[in-house]
C-alpha cells in the first residue's frame, strides 16, 4: 500500500484510495477478536499515514476499536489520512448478514454522517453494503447516502470487499448505476483484488458519472492503478483505460470463471507458502480441467498429475491423461492402486466373507487413491488440490477420504454442465484439453462398465434442479411445478439434505457462484427437513 501510495505521490496525486478492510484483509473473521490483531492493524494505519505528506492523503479501510463500552467492540471503518496523521474516521453502517458475510458478529452499525471536506472538495464516504440499499426489498431501514446527501457532497467513493460471482459484475454495476442517478453524483468505487481461502475478489474498481455512465474501469483479476482529476462534481479519467460494462463481462462468463479459478489457486498457495500442487489425473473431466487450472496458476513445473488406474481402468483413461499432461508441458506418473487395494481386500476377507463386491470395495479404491495422494503430499510438499464438482457435492457422490480429500476444492462452485462449457471454452482456439475427454460418457470405474448415469440421472436434468435448489432456494412444489419429474425431484433434494455430513468434511470451496457450499451455505447436518 505504501508502495502504490508513494507511486501516486510521484504522479501528483492529491487523495489515493483503497479498499474495504485493506489493511488486514476480507473476511478477517475469528481474527477480528484477538486484541494483538486489531493493534496491529492499528500500528499499520499510522505507518501509512505517515506517508500521506506533501499534499497526498489516502483513505485506507481497517477495523477499529468502539471507543464506548456499549455495543460490539469493534467499528469496519475508512480511515482518511493526510498531513502524517488520521484526519477523519467514517464506521460502515450497514452491516451484511447472509451469505458469505458476517459483520454484524463483529461490528457495531455507523450512526454519524458526515461529509470529508478536502481541496475544495466535499466527499461522502462509503464502505461497500453503504451503497447496496436501493431495491424493491431493502435489507435495512437506513441509507447512509440520504444523510450524507443532505451535507451537499460533490461525489461518492466507495470502498468495498466484493467478491466475485458469475453475475456479480452486472449486478454491482447495476447498484452503482443507481445511486449516481437518485443522488446526481459521480460514483468513485474501489474493490479488492486477490483471494481470501474461498472467496476471489476480482477488482473492476470503477468510475460511474452522475448521470449513471461507467466512464472508466480498472483491470479484473489483477492490481491496477486508475487517475482521475475531479472538478466541479465532473470526473476526467487521465489514464487510460479500457472500459467494458457488464452485459459485455456477462458475455465473457467463462473467461471470468477461468481467471477466478486461476487467482483463487494462485492466491491460497501463495497466502499459506506453498508452491507445489499434486492431484490424481483419471482420463475424466473433472481432473483434466483442475489441472489445467493448476498448471495456469502456478506454472506446469510446480505441477504433479498422478495416474493411479485399478483394474477397472480403461485404456483410453490412461492415454487421455497422458496426452494432456504433455499438451501442458505437467510432469506425471503412473502409479497402479492394484496391490493397495488387494491389500485391503486381503485384510478384510474374513470380515466381509460371503457378502458381494459392492460400494464398499468401489469405496476402498477410492479411499486408496486418496492415500497414496496423501502420501505424496506429505512426502514432497505438495498440496493436494480436489477434483470434485458441484454436482458430485451436491448429492454426495463422491467417497469421504478418498476422491473428496485434498487441501482446496477447485471446482466444487461449478456444476458439471458447467465444467463441460469451460473445457469447451478453453478449447475454442486450439486444442489443449484432449477431446476424448469432452466426449466420453462419465464414469467412476470402480466397477466393470461403470457410468455415472448408473447412479444419478442425466446431468442436464440433475444440474438444472440442482440450480434451483441450491441458488435458488426453491422448495420441491416449485421445482415440481417448473416442469420436472415428481419422484426425481424429491430423491434429488433428500440426496443433497442426507449428504451434509459429507460436505461438512470437504476442503474449501472456490466460490464463483452466488451461493456456494462451504461458509455460506449453512444447513444442519441432522436436520429432517426434505429427508
Amino acid at each position: 500500500m505504501i508502495e502504490a501510495l508513494n507511486k501516486a505521490k510521484s504522479n501528483g496525486v492529491d487523495l489515493i484510495v483503497f479498499s474495504e478492510l485493506a489493511v488486514c484483509g476480507y473476511p478477517a473473521r475469528d481474527f477480528l477478536e484477538f486484541k494483538d490483531f486489531i493493534e496491529l492493524c492499528r500500528e499499520n494505519v499510522e505507518k501509512i499515514a505517515h506517508h500521506c505528506l506533501d499534499g497526498i492523503a489516502a483513505i485506507v479501510g481497517s477495523p477499529r476499536v468502539n471507543p464506548v463500552v456499549e455495543g460490539k467492540d469493534l467499528y469496519n471503518s475508512a480511515y482518511f489520512l493526510a498531513d502524517g496523521k488520521v484526519q477523519h474516521i467514517t464506521d460502515k453502517t450497514l452491516l451484511p448478514n447472509y451469505d458469505v458475510f458476517d459483520e454484524y458478529r463483529y461490528f457495531e452499525p455507523n450512526r454519524q454522517f458526515n461529509v470529508i471536506e478536502y481541496k475544495g472538495s466535499k466527499i461522502a464516504l462509503t464502505i461497500c453494503e453503504d451503497l447496496w440499499n436501493l431495491n424493491e426489498n431493502p435489507l435495512y431501514i437506513q441509507t447512509p447516502m440520504d444523510e450524507l446527501i443532505k451535507q451537499n457532497p460533490n461525489f461518492i467513493i466507495n470502498i468495498a470487499a466484493s467478491p466475485f460471482s458469475k453475475t456479480q459484475i452486472q449486478t454491482r454495476q447495476e447498484v452503482l448505476r443507481n445511486n449516481a442517478l437518485k443522488y446526481h453524483l459521480p460514483v468513485l468505487y474501489v474493490n479488492h483484488i486477490g483471494g481470501q481461502t474461498h472467496m476471489i475478489f476480482d477488482g473492476g474498481s470503477c468510475i460511474t458519472d452522475a448521470e449513471g455512465k461507467l466512464i472508466a474501469e480498472a483491470k479484473y483479476f489483477e492490481e491496477d492503478l486508475l487517475e482521475c482529476e475531479m472538478r466541479n462534481g465532473e470526473c476526467e479519467v487521465l489514464n487510460n483505460i479500457v472500459i467494458s460494462s457488464g452485459v459485455e463481462r456477462l458475455h465473457s462468463k467463462f473467461e471470468n470463471i477461468e481467471s477466478a479459478l486461476v487467482l483463487g489457486i494462485r492466491e491460497y498457495f501463495h497466502k499459506l507458502g506453498f508452491t507445489k500442487a499434486i492431484l490424481g489425473l483419471s482420463g475424466g473431466i473433472d481432473s483434466a480441467l483442475v489441472l489445467y487450472l493448476a498448471s495456469k496458476a502456478l506454472g506446469p513445473e510446480n505441477v504433479k498429475a498422478v495416474l493411479l488406474p485399478s483394474e477397472f481402468s480403461s485404456d483410453h483413461s490412461i492415454s487421455d491423461s497422458v496426452a494432456l499432461a504433455k499438451n501442458l508441458g505437467v510432469s506425471y506418473e503412473t502409479i497402479s492402486i492394484e496391490n493397495t487395494f488387494n491389500a485391503l481386500q486381503n485384510t478384510l476377507a474374513s470380515h466381509f466373507k460371503d457378502t458381494p463386491f459392492g460400494l464398499t470395495e468401489e469405496n476402498m479404491q477410492s479411499r486408496s487413491r486418496g492415500i497414496i495422494l496423501m502420501a505424496m503430499s506429505n512426502k514432497f510438499g505438495y498440496i493436494l488440490l480436489n477434483t470434485t464438482n458441484k454436482s458430485e457435492l451436491a448429492v454426495g457422490y463422491g467417497t469421504l477420504y478418498g476422491d473428496m480429500c485434498g487441501g482446496l476444492s477447485v471446482i466444487g462452485d461449478l456444476y458439471k454442465t458447467e465444467v463441460f462449457e469451460l473445457c469447451r471454452f478453453i478449447n475454442s482456439e486450439k486444442e489443449i484439453i484432449p477431446s476424448n475427454i469432452l466426449t466420453k460418457e462419465p464414469s467412476a470405474e470402480l466397477r466393470p462398465n461403470q457410468k455415472d448415469s448408473d447412479s444419478l440421472p442425466d446431468y442436464d436434468i440433475l444440474d438444472k434442479i440442482l440450480f434451483l435448489y441450491v441458488e435458488e432456494r426453491k422448495g420441491p412444489k416449485e421445482i415440481i411445478a417448473a416442469g420436472f419429474d415428481e419422484a426425481l425431484v424429491k430423491r434429488i433434494l433428500r440426496m443433497v439434505n442426507m449428504n451434509e455430513w459429507k460436505r461438512w468434511q470437504a476442503p474449501p470451496v472456490i466460490r464463483i457462484s452466488s451461493k456456494a457450499f462451504g461458509y455460506g451455505r449453512r444447513v444442519p447436518i441432522a436436520g429432517k427437513y426434505l429427508n
